[in-house]
C-alpha cells in the first residue's frame, strides 16, 4: 500500500464521519441555538433546559435516520474487507 492509497482511505473514512456524524450535530446545533435564543428572551439559566431537548434530538434523528447511517457505515466496511487483497498487494 502506497501513500496515496493511505491518504484516499482516510479521505473516504472522513467523508463517511462527516455524513453519518453531519445530521446529529446539524440537529443538536440547532436545538442548542433555540434554546439559548430562548433562555436570553426568557432569562432562564437552567442548564437542564438545553441539555434535555438535544439529547431528545439526537435521539429522535437517531431513530428516523439510523437504518441510513448504518447503511453507509456496512457499505464502507464491506467494501474495505473486499480491497484488502489489493491493498496489500495480493490481489
Amino acid at each position: 500500500m502506497d501513500q496515496d492509497t493511505a491518504v484516499h482511505l482516510a479521505q473516504q473514512a472522513m467523508e463517511l464521519a462527516m455524513k453519518v456524524g453531519g445530521p446529529l450535530l446539524l440537529v443538536g446545533l440547532a436545538i442548542g441555538l433555540i434554546v439559548s435564543v430562548f433562555q436570553a428572551v426568557t432569562q432562564i439559566q437552567e442548564q437542564s433546559l438545553s441539555f434535555i431537548p438535544k439529547i431528545v434530538g439526537v435521539a429522535a434523528v437517531i431513530v428516523v435516520a439510523g437504518p441510513w447511517m448504518l447503511g453507509q457505515l456496512l457499505g464502507y466496511t464491506e467494501e474495505l474487507y473486499r480491497s484488502i487483497p489489493a491493498l496489500v498487494g495480493g490481489g
